[in-house]
């Protein structure tokens, strides 16, 4: 069935959002068409704001408003730790937490040669730069336990060491309310190698 030109110009651009394929993106055409018209204006002024508004900290590469994002602006967080993650999406998540109280450092991603990215293409010269000039005692390194973020993870120990800092990573393994029976090998391996003394 042919969408009128407004709608399907609409489908299109919705679809090209990830996670949204042809059924979301009509969901959410058809939820846009009928709700009222201050209800459409508000989510396209929002969209317009955040992307007016919204930049990257000049400091660690989070999103922010101001010139350093809320965690670097604050006082009560430790600036001698620094947790480095891929994304400033990976921010939220550890946030969510609740149990880590250090800044952070956004990437921009993560090393993948079969991709063409490099060292050159990350924010790595830039968290070199921040750790020759701020008194920091510990790096973690909180990139994604897949082959890329191994790799990036990797990369940065081998610069990070011979500064004395020391250089942790996330422990992976299993998920609470996991069975052993279900869990595949690498997680179980990293179970293994990541215990803990009881």
């Amino acid at each position: 069935m042919e969408s009128a030109p407004a709608i399907q110009k609409l489908l299109d651009e919705l679809e090209r959002m990830p996670g949204v394929g042809p059924k979301s993106a009509q969901r959410i055409a058809y939820w846009l068409l009928n709700a009222d018209r201050a209800t459409a204006l508000r989510l396209a002024d929002a969209i317009v704001e955040v992307k007016d508004s919204v930049h990257f900290c000049k400091r660690c590469f989070n999103y922010a408003e101001d010139e350093l994002c809320e965690i670097c602006a604050s006082s009560r967080r430790d600036p001698s730790a620094i947790c480095v993650v891929s994304e400033p999406r990976d921010i939220a998540a550890i946030e969510r937490t609740a149990a880590y109280s250090g800044v952070y450092h956004v990437l921009g991603g993560a090393l993948s040669p079969m991709e063409g990215i490099g060292p050159d293409d990350l924010r790595i010269s830039e968290l070199m730069a921040r750790l020759a000039s701020e008194d920091v005692t510990e790096v973690l390194l909180a990139t994604n336990p897949n082959v890329e973020g191994e790799t990036t993870a990797a990369y940065l120990a081998r610069l990070i060491k011979p500064l004395g800092i020391k250089v942790t990573r996330l422990a992976s393994g299993l998920p609470v309310g996991g069975d052993l029976e279900f869990a595949d090998e690498v997680t179980l391996g990293r179970a293994i190698e990541s215990r803990r003394v009881l």
